[in-house]
């Protein structure tokens, strides 16, 4: 597990049981634990209606992935007391805080710009 997470990832996404091997939870309301972070991957329409369930669940963070960008949404979270990221990916920030970024958002360890023969 990451240093940077205390708990493990939970997936909650209600069109399926498991996701390679790993249970699938409905809703954030079915999750055996209160989450740290919740990161959004929906539609705009949705951001809504994900921030309520985020609230409900008592949540401190409200992320929302590459190309999502709500305002009011924000407003709405940031008033309720959550730490609102938007248009972020969380995979390429943890890659960033660690110093090892590539153009592709992973971590090749390479410094070097140039291919290696």
């Amino acid at each position: 597990m990451c240093p940077l997470f205390r708990r493990t990832l939970e997936i909650v996404n209600p069109r399926v049981n498991s996701i390679l091997g790993r249970p699938v939870y409905r809703s954030l309301a079915d999750l055996p634990g209160t989450p740290d972070l919740v990161d959004v991957f929906r539609k705009p329409a949705d951001l809504p209606q994900v921030l309520d369930e985020t609230l409900e669940v008592g949540a401190s963070t409200f992320w929302l992935q590459l190309g999502l960008w709500d305002e009011d949404v924000a407003r709405r979270a940031e008033s309720a007391g959550l730490t609102v990221v938007m248009d972020r990916c969380l995979k390429i920030e943890h890659a960033r805080f660690h110093g090892g970024l590539h153009l592709a958002g992973f971590d090749t360890g390479v410094i070097d710009s140039r291919r290696r023969h």
